[in-house]
């Protein structure tokens, strides 16, 4: 029984690390992505599709140029901000649409269409 509520702890202590770890990393990308190019991550998680296309376009240009930076060992060349923006293009390119939020009509209300 004690054994039982032991296990039990540990592994929502671990989970609960887990999930402190991966809040801890997205704030990490957020900030960064700002400060490198001023686009608000959480806001482009949220963006209609036009924007989040337009986003990842400007995105992979940005990875794209660092790239070269790197390629010529340009003085003002980043590993950080190379890894931080290829990030936050793996996460803008593998989160699902934003789902539109329908307000239902109040009870009673008319349907004007």
């Amino acid at each position: 029984m004690a054994l039982a509520r032991m296990t039990l702890a540990r592994s929502e202590i671990e989970a609960f690390c887990r999930a402190k770890e991966t809040h801890r990393m997205e704030a990490r990308q957020m900030v960064a992505l700002f400060l490198i190019c001023g686009i608000d991550l959480s806001s482009a998680l949220q963006a209609p599709d036009a924007e989040r296309r337009e986003l990842r376009r400007r995105l992979r240009r940005l990875v794209e140029r660092e790239r070269l930076k790197g390629t010529r060992g340009h003085w003002s060349y980043d590993l950080n901000r190379h890894i931080a923006l290829s990030q936050a293009l793996q996460r803008l390119s593998r989160a699902p649409a934003p789902v539109p939020n329908k307000k239902a009509a109040p009870k009673g209300a008319a349907n004007r269409s």
